[in-house]
């Protein structure tokens, strides 16, 4: 199983000094999370609390994702980078396939791009992309992004999207991993069958052995069925090798942590932080 660090909620000058850490200390990859900006008042309630609280708060830093990726990727060589999540279709497609193939191209393929539909209506309305139907158009938004990735002319015409024939340069010189974020049943089924993988929000290691269940078994009935998939996760009930070993049991491919929550540094230490990715490695990955 391959070890992520979730950089999210974090400073953002803590980055570079960060990946290079982790890269030394055997990491895999690294997690951005996605936001544009925070209103003051948020009139869609967050969908992953219970009292519909976001868990950050104002003023929380939110860097670009496809920037900062760049920034990490000039300072690391085998570090891969991976949006947990990117909120797809609050975008438009071609400057989103820009954006990302770019950052492929730059960190010579360490990009995966994981999607989410989003869940603040708001951000939506500021950007000025419908929230209604964000799931069919993530659909087809996941066909246009491999279309203008794989290189030479290529041409759309669908639903929402429609365009004759033309290239965008430079392309990828790999297919970019797209995994899917979500737990509706719409979720797992994209992932299931348009997506390289599926990623969790936070659970027991009970809630996503049901999950997985349920993922492997709509897999089986897709196009991909033979096509291995990555189950990235955040799990609250895992904190040493034998949970997991558990969690690598149930079929997870990547368990995404913040290796200073382990060792009580804060988030805007960031000599503490280095000191515990070094500590969490000696415990958990070496």
């Amino acid at each position: 199983m391959k070890f992520v660090c979730h950089l999210a909620f974090g400073p953002t000058h803590h980055m570079g000094p960060v990946a290079r850490a982790l890269e030394e200390n055997g990491f895999d990859d690294v997690a951005l999370s996605d936001h544009v900006v925070h209103p003051e008042r948020i009139a869609t309630p967050y969908p992953y609390t219970a009292d519909g609280k976001p868990r950050w708060e104002p003023f929380t830093d939110w860097p670009d994702p496809w920037v900062s990726i760049g920034a990490m990727a000039a300072v690391t060589e085998r570090l891969r980078f991976v949006t947990a999540v990117y909120v797809l279709p609050m975008r438009n497609p071609f400057v989103v396939a820009k954006a990302i193939g770019t950052a492929a191209v730059i960190s010579k393929n360490r990009v995966t791009l994981g999607v989410g539909t989003g869940w603040m209506e708001d951000e939506f309305d500021l950007l000025e992309q419908p929230f209604r139907r964000r799931g069919k158009r993530t659909d087809e938004m996941i066909e246009v992004l491999r279309k203008l990735w794989a290189g030479g002319m290529v041409e759309h015409h669908g639903e929402f999207y429609d365009f004759d024939r033309l290239e965008m340069s430079p392309a990828p010189t790999e297919p970019v991993p797209i995994l899917v974020g979500g737990l509706s049943e719409r979720a797992l089924h994209r992932a299931a069958f348009v997506g390289d993988g599926w990623i969790s929000d936070w659970h027991t290691t009970e809630e996503l052995r049901r999950y997985i269940e349920r993922l492997t078994e709509l897999r089986k009935d897709s196009p991909r069925a033979r096509t291995p998939m990555t189950i990235l996760v955040s799990c609250m009930d895992a904190f040493d090798r034998e949970g997991y070993a558990r969690l690598e049991d149930i079929g997870v491919t990547h368990v995404a942590t913040k290796p200073w929550a382990f060792h009580g540094a804060d988030e805007s230490d960031l000599p503490a932080k280095l000191d515990a990715i070094k500590r969490f490695a000696d415990e958990q990955i070496r």
